[in-house]
Parts: C-alpha cells; structure tokens; sequence
C-alpha cells in the first residue's frame, strides 16, 4: 500500500505520534542559488537564477563567486502561505546529485593550430615597440587617438604575475586603472572595448554600485528566515576584469568598500553570524568625470577628483584625459569619425567588425589568411577575435616571466629618482601619489610587456616601456593626455626647439656648437635627459649611457657613435671627463 510523503502526525488509529529527536537520523543540507554566467545570458535580459538544494557530501563544495556545474534533479515544491491552506503557486529547486566546480577560463577562445602558428609568428616579426602599437590600434579601431591609454589597456588585460609566498603573504599581480576626464572624450567607449575583448568581464555603474553590489552582502530568506550571503559584482569577476562606469557618483560609504578588494583582493564578512572571505581576484577599470564636471586647470589634480589618496595610490594608472581645443587635433577626430559615418570606408564601423570577427584581419577589399592586409589609411588592424586569441595565449603561458638585474637597476633607479623629486617639490602637480605601490606597479607592466613579447625574462626593454607610461601618469605632463600621438611628435619637436635658444643661454656654448653628425633634435634630447639619468652617480659606463640613450627616441635612433660624438663634443667644452671608458661629470 503506498504511503504519503506528508511527515505523519497520527497513527492509523487517531492516537498522536510524537518525534523522538534522539533516534533520528540527520544530514547535511545546504541551499544556495546560481545564476547563469554574465557571457552566456541573453543580451538585454537579466540572468536566470534557481535554487539548488545540496545534501550529505555535496554540502560546502563552492562559494560565492565560484562557476559550477550541478547534475539533478527539477522538483516543484510547494510555497508556504502565512494563511489557511496551500497557495497554488510553486517554486522550483534542483536536487543536486554532483557538483563539480568549472574552471575561470571556461571563456577562454578556442585556438586552433593556425592560430598558435599565426600567435607565435607576431613577436618573431615585430619589434616590441610595433608589436604593442598594432595591439593598442586592434584593441579600439573605432576611437581616434588615444594611443597611450590603449598601450596601457592592453598591458592591464595581460596583468602581471600573481604571487603566493611561503609566509602566506599575497602579492597581486592585476592591475588597476582610473581614467578621469572631461565629457566626450571616449572613458565610457574604451571601458566597453575592455568589456568586448576581455575573456571575462563585469560591468557596472557608480550610482548603481552600492558598497552591497561590488562586494557581498549578507540577506534574509523569505522562506526559511535563514540569513545568507550574496556575493556582488567583484566576488562573481574574479580571475576577470571589473569595469566601472560613473565612478565619481559613488557615495563614500559605499567607495570605501572597494578599499580591500583592490589591494588585498579578498572581501571579508563578519555581518550577522557570517564570517567568511570571498576570493575577488580581478582587476578594476574606473571611468569618473572632475568634480567640476570640467577639469579645472587652475585647481590640482586631486582637487578636480575628489578622491583620497587612500584609494587614488590602489590604482596603478591614472590617465586624465582632456578635451583640448586644437585645430589639427579636431581635424583628425572629424575625418575619423566622418570616415566611420561614410559608406566608403566601412573598416572600423562596428558592423564591418562584427562582419569580420571570424577574419583574422579585416580589409576593405578582401579577407586575407595572411597577418596584415595592404596599407590604408587605418593601416594595419587585428580582428577582435584574433586580438582575444592571442591576449588569451600570451597570459596563460606555462612560466612566469623573471626580473633580470638589469631591469631591477633600471626600475630602482627610476622609483628613487621619482621620491627624490617629490621630497624636493612638496607642491607638484603630480597625478599620484609616489608610493611603493608605484615599484610594483612598474614592475607589473614590466612583466606584462614581457608575457606579450612571450619572453621568459623581464629585460630593459620591458621596463624602459613601463617607465614611459608610468611617466605619463606620474610626472606634470601626464596632465594633457593628448589625442592624437603624431601631433604630439610634431608638437615635441615644436617645444625642442623653441627650448633650444634656453640650453645655449644656460650651456655657454650649448646648442649652436653641434657635434659632428649630430642632429639639432639629437642634442636637445641628450642634453634634457643626461642630468635626469646622472641624477644619483658622478659617473655612468659608457656601455650602460648608450643603452639608456637609445630609448631616448621613439624609433630608437640614438647609436653608440652618437653618444660618443656627443660625449665627445661636450668633453672639449669642459662638461664631462671620459676615462677608461666612464663618463664622469665635472
């Protein structure tokens, strides 16, 4: 005779049935919702969540954040009503029978033989410089300009080395960025271009953003009364990337949330009972407007942002972006985005993007297996495809790329020059902070540049290119980002030589003297950086001064017989004294 599933309250004879506790049997039982993941949810629509019900072993196998894959079985349950009877609408759970948990890059791209072969063949082409140019012009084809913000972008999506010592202390390796800036200068564009060639990534707004919704909280159940924890935007992006939109809207409760996620990458709960620390393993990308809604020339960069330097020294790069008024510069925007409007040149449109993902490159005319198609006005560009492919490749290599000596002097020597300034001009304008969060970030693009050129050592090369950007948001003239980088040339050699009369003021016979086979540009340049480089020693090898003077220029044209003729020139002047192969100052 089959019986009822109703806990029985009487026997067959009417007499009450009362539960002995002490004979019972007792299981584990945990219940816990799960959410679709943000990649795979219809667009427009919000993720699909259920209930999922875990008994006996399977109880404490995830936690918030993590991605997991549950085979069982969907019941219908009925809903307890606070009235009389039952109500007619049921809820669902699914009976979990396994549960295992799916790695962070279940969004990673399939790569395919053709795709290493073409991966691989890109470093062995292109010198590193080129290399992160095509990236950075692949990563955001559509916004002019730019150039030094899609550099370091690119750099971020590659991230660092993470570090687990021996005494239990975690070293990031994700990096951080703010980009601060006047309306209408392309923060919100380039955080939707992270969102669109990240493997996995989350995007939310300020005023959206409680300190609840970026991190965890800990909620009520309706139906049991229990409390449970909700893991927030951060908890779900680790091993991601976290974009922010309208960071200047947060309230300050709610920014000051974000403190420990950005350093220590940890959430730590100790609401209600819980006490429980959620991994938040992901990087940060902010956008925010000045205070002033403009950026205000006359106040200093920390009036304009209104942030504490608390929270301004946790993100590596801080990038203000201004919307300088300049003839040439408007010029080349308009064409740009005219270009993008007209029928004629459909190449960076976002429809002929989505036309062409599956192209390795897209062209105008025809799609190519090779790397590159002919040169346009656009030049060279990697599909978006192609461009996640190989991020996803050069940051999950088997090694980790290591710190030679070389770059670790070249590094130090740059930090120390940099706390030596900020105790010698209390009232700079720098843009950060100059902490020791600033080494490590220095050292973080240093290895970043290393994993794209997918080298297994940290060179001077790799760190010559992580100076150049942390001296953009570090030292006075990363207050005027601009936007366009040929027009910034044009403009550097405008300034070298309107400085130039000064250098032969102050030098006596500075410039007018050139060296033999030297360049007017050549000397201004070697003259402007030789006392920053000789700025802690009396004395530099040769050798080291024609390493250091070949990144003074962007195409690397400074040899060895120019530092000599130079350092020669300025030695018939009584600046310098050259003997046995070291330059000493005088």
């Amino acid at each position: 005779m089959p019986t009822s599933t109703v806990y029985p309250t009487k026997d067959e004879s009417g007499n009450l049935l009362t539960t002995e506790y002490g004979l019972c049997s007792y299981r584990d039982h945990q219940t816990f919702s799960m959410q679709e993941m943000p990649e795979s949810a219809p667009a427009g629509q919000l993720p699909r969540s259920i209930d999922v019900v875990l008994e006996d072993d399977l109880v404490d196998l995830c936690k918030p954040g993590d991605r997991v894959s549950v085979v069982g079985i969907y019941k219908a349950i009925p809903v307890r009503s606070v009235g009389a009877g039952q109500s007619g609408v049921f809820r669902t759970v699914l009976v979990a029978l396994s549960l295992y948990q799916l790695s962070k890059d279940v969004a990673a791209p399939a790569l395919s033989h053709e795709d290493i072969k073409n991966i691989n063949e890109l470093p062995r082409r292109l010198d590193p410089k080129t290399l992160l140019a095509l990236l950075g012009k692949s990563f955001a084809p559509s916004i002019c300009g730019h150039e030094n913000i899609k550099r370091a972008l690119i750099l971020l999506l590659l991230g660092g080395s993470e570090k687990n010592l021996k005494n239990g202390t975690h070293i990031r390796g994700d990096i951080n960025c703010l980009m601060v800036g006047d309306p209408s200068v392309a923060k919100s564009q380039l955080l939707r271009c992270v969102l669109g060639v990240a493997a996995y990534a989350v995007s939310t707004t300020g005023r959206g953003s409680s300190g609840v919704g970026l991190t965890a909280a800990v909620t009520t159940d309706q139906d049991t009364g229990e409390r449970k924890l909700e893991a927030g935007a951060m908890v779900l992006a680790d091993r991601g990337v976290v974009c922010i939109d309208e960071f200047d809207k947060m309230n300050d409760a709610d920014r000051v949330a974000i403190h420990e996620v950005m350093e220590q990458q940890t959430v730590t709960i100790a609401k209600a009972g819980i006490h429980a620390s959620l991994n938040a393993r992901c990087s940060v990308i902010a956008a925010a407007n000045p205070i002033y809604g403009n950026y205000d020339h006359s106040q200093g960069v920390t009036r304009n942002i209104n942030l504490p330097d608390s929270l301004l020294s946790r993100f590596d790069m801080l990038f203000i972006v201004l919307d300088q008024s300049d003839t040439k510069v408007d010029r080349a925007i308009s064409s740009h985005v005219l270009g993008m409007h007209s029928s004629e040149k459909q190449v960076f449109s976002t429809k002929a993007i989505l036309q062409r993902d599956t192209a390795l490159v897209q062209n105008n005319t025809e799609t190519e297996s090779s790397m590159y198609l002919a040169h346009n006005a656009g030049g060279e560009v990697l599909s978006k495809r192609f461009l996640q492919k190989f991020l996803y490749y050069a940051k999950h290599r088997p090694w980790q790329p290591a710190l030679t000596k070389e770059a670790e002097g070249f590094i130090a020597e740059q930090y120390s020059q940099w706390r030596v300034d900020k105790a010698a001009d209390s009232r700079n304008r720098r843009t950060l902070p100059i902490t020791a969060r600033t080494l490590e970030t220095m050292i973080r693009l240093s290895t970043a540049h290393a994993k794209m050129r997918m080298s297994k050592s940290v060179d001077v090369v790799d760190a010559t290119v992580a100076i150049e950007i942390m001296r953009l948001v570090v030292e006075a003239e990363g207050l005027a980002v601009p936007n366009a980088a040929k027009l910034v040339d044009e403009k550097e050699e405008e300034e070298m030589m309107l400085e130039a009369p000064e250098t032969q003021h102050d030098s006596g016979q500075g410039v007018s003297n050139l060296p033999t086979g030297i360049s007017r540009s050549k000397f201004v340049v070697f003259q402007r950086r030789f006392p920053d480089l000789m700025f802690h020693r009396d004395s530099i090898p040769m050798d080291e001064l024609s390493i250091a003077a070949a990144s003074w220029l962007e195409d690397g044209s400074f040899t060895r017989t120019d530092v000599e003729n130079i350092v020669s020139h300025m030695q018939k002047i009584n600046k310098l004294l050259v003997a046995e192969g070291e330059v000493h100052l005088i």
